[in-house]
């Protein structure tokens, strides 16, 4: 299982390559930003049709990442779901996969700003989890601490070799940590936006995604 350990407000994790959070005490795993039926909604609203493999994608990938972790707890940090639609559209095979996953394992959905009511997907449905010293929230709030979000969908650009790599990241400091997008579909936001460099900390760190994880000074 390849991933880059830290520590964040006392607590070890592990940024797996997937995108994905591991947290090895609480045989915990948590994936932000799947926006799963993301497909059905653009082509609802009548926009591009897109191939419409992407809540299969997305589920096979965390299906592979709780195989690997053997994850006992799962937390879906929000907009888990490209709407609430989205989820009442999913196909009848998405939703028994879904259902197949959570067995034997503690399932929370933390409310997004995509999904903000309940969804009936099995698991618990929160606003917000703490858990140890860490609490878990979709939207990052201004001076928390232990905060771990996602929302923003991280991804940072650095050069190797003469050429420019950019991909999903994690960025943590001190106190907060904020995921990337674990859908397919997703996009990203650079890390160096207004918004992302008000909310971090000088010292910040992206660990970029990937088969091997790297860490890097967050780039501004």
């Amino acid at each position: 299982m390849n991933g880059f350990s830290f520590n964040l407000h006392g607590t070890a994790l592990v940024a797996l390559g997937s995108g994905a959070l591991w947290w090895p005490e609480q045989q915990l795993l948590c994936v932000s930003d799947l926006h799963l039926g993301k497909t059905e909604r653009i082509a609802r609203r009548g926009g591009a049709q897109l191939p419409p493999y992407e809540t299969q994608d997305t589920l096979t990938r965390l299906e592979h990442d709780l195989s690997a972790t053997k994850a006992r707890k799962v937390i879906s940090l929000g907009d888990s779901f490209d709407d609430l639609e989205a989820a009442r559209a999913l196909p009848e095979t998405e939703r028994r996969w879904i259902t197949r996953l959570q067995v034997d394992r503690q399932w929370y959905w933390v409310e997004g700003n995509h999904d903000p009511g309940p969804v009936d997907m099995g698991g618990r449905h929160l606003q917000e989890l703490a858990l140890g010293r860490l609490t878990f929230r979709h939207i990052a709030r201004p001076g928390a601490r232990g905060e771990v979000s996602g929302h923003y969908h991280p991804k940072a650009c650095v050069r190797a070799r003469g050429r420019a790599i950019s991909r999903p990241a994690f960025l943590y400091d001190t106190d907060r940590l904020i995921l990337p997008a674990y859908g397919t579909f997703t996009g990203g936001l650079r890390s160096h936006a207004d918004v992302l460099s008000r909310l971090m900390q000088p010292g910040t760190h992206a660990v970029l995604t990937g088969a091997t994880p790297v860490a890097v000074p967050m780039p501004r």
